[in-house]
């Protein structure tokens, strides 16, 4: 989703509230921390109510997660916890918009323990919507990874027709598993990418109705040619094709239309990263490729803590303000979790397929966003709340697999059920 962030800070709302009850929270009756939240809050249109206000904490060492309400107390067993709050923001006349800020990795210890969060708010869009990506590949049948099938699917999620000319896919620099402190901080201002590839057009070359589908794959070719247990992509809307240096590893140009690429970090051919590491987005870039890759250069600098030492880093990649951004899917293992990579105003969640780095169970599988509910003229309208944790199914038969009834494994059993989400059938 798209956010206009405003800097003016209004209004402080505290929350405390109610004590889980979880056996976590009820056990060590003499050893829990009280908490109170403060809540700094952007500037709001006048006439707008604020409701539906929710904090959770998520256990960062169990991954269990406590919600909670307003106007009671918070009592927490001592632990690292991931601080969550969102809200509703209703406007007379204006789109219903969502509040929303977080806090990583909080420690709560001690007796008391103050927390004070900034909220962003995050303005609904009409636009096009990421519905599922495709990263962990397929396997040969001699057990091989295969690549080139990896895919994200853009989805309509509105009743009107929106034309994807122009609109960027990206994925991030840094990883969700593993977190430094990169100077300067640009989060709250953009997002760090290293791969952006922009959908040709005029204008109105590439309409998307209402309930409909563009398709961007790696490879835009029959797989099965290549890999019996893969499925056929020379239908997909558009590929993203890169002229590799390394003549050992060449691209194949498929016969569907190319992305335009603005800029990748790799000399040979990208994929998708297949353990999905990463965060993946579209963005509406309001400049010409030459500008920005003239003007939104960032350079950062961290420390690498290593057995042998610690060792200063600088390194570049490129900026995409926040404001920009349409769409952000947040992927990650639950053992390796470790930060988010953009704002709690673009996503405030994660989802993925695996619960530990190479897990082989992630194969076949992908994350599809969840269905809210079919209108009478069949549409499907599928969940959008910037949180990845909420809005998408995790671990799911990839949607072209369900439609092709190829291989969902590595023994070739063909997918039979087609669903809209992964999880609820089509009729």
């Amino acid at each position: 989703m798209s956010i206009r962030v405003k800097n003016l800070i209004i209004a402080v709302l505290t929350l405390t509230v109610l004590t889980a009850c979880d056996d976590a929270l009820t056990s060590g009756e003499n050893n829990r921390t009280a908490v109170a939240v403060a809540v700094d809050m952007p500037q709001l249109p006048e006439g707008a109510e604020v409701v539906d206000r929710l904090l959770t904490f998520r256990n960062v060492s169990s991954g269990k997660s406590y919600e909670f309400t307003v106007n009671a107390d918070i009592e927490l067993l001592p632990g690292l916890y991931d601080v969550a709050f969102s809200a509703r923001v209703f406007t007379p006349g204006a789109a219903t918009t969502t509040l929303r800020a977080d806090s990583r990795s909080v420690n709560v210890s001690g007796s008391t323990l103050s927390i004070r969060l900034t909220a962003y708010n995050s303005i609904e869009t009409d636009d096009l919507i990421i519905a599922e990506v495709f990263f962990s590949g397929t396997l040969q049948p001699s057990g091989n990874q295969y690549y080139g099938d990896d895919y994200v699917k853009l989805y309509n999620n509105t009743d009107h027709t929106i034309y994807a000319d122009g609109i960027t896919l990206f994925e991030t620099k840094f990883l969700t598993t593993r977190k430094y402190t990169y100077e300067p901080d640009i989060m709250s201002e953009a997002m760090t990418v290293q791969a952006l590839y922009t959908i040709p057009g005029s204008g109105e070359d590439v309409p998307v109705a209402p309930g409909e589908y563009l398709l961007l794959v790696d490879t835009g070719i029959d797989h099965r040619v290549a890999n019996p247990n893969s499925f056929d992509l020379s239908g997909a809307d558009f590929e993203w094709y890169d002229v590799s240096s390394v003549p050992k590893d060449l691209d194949i140009d498929g016969p569907v239309p190319n992305l335009d690429k603005w800029y990748c970090y790799t000399r040979s051919f990208w994929v998708l990263h297949n353990r999905g590491f990463k965060a993946f987005g579209i963005a509406r870039i309001p400049v010409d490729r030459d500008t920005y890759l003239k003007d939104y250069l960032y350079t950062y600098e961290y420390e690498e803590v290593t057995v042998a030492g610690t060792f200063p880093m600088s390194q570049t990649a490129y900026r995409l303000p926040n404001e920009w951004i349409l769409d952000v899917v947040t992927c990650s293992i639950d053992s390796d979790y470790a930060w988010q990579l953009c704002t709690p105003a673009l996503d405030c969640g994660w989802t993925g397929c695996g619960t530990i780095d190479k897990d082989k169970t992630r194969y076949f599988h992908s994350v599809r966003r969840k269905l809210l509910y079919v209108t009478e003229d069949g549409r499907a309208v599928l969940a959008d709340t910037n949180n990845s944790s909420e809005d998408f199914n995790r671990m799911c038969v990839p949607s072209e697999i369900e439609l092709q009834h190829t291989a969902m494994d590595i023994n070739g059993t063909p997918a039979t059920t087609v669903t809209y989400d992964g999880v609820v059938p089509m009729p």
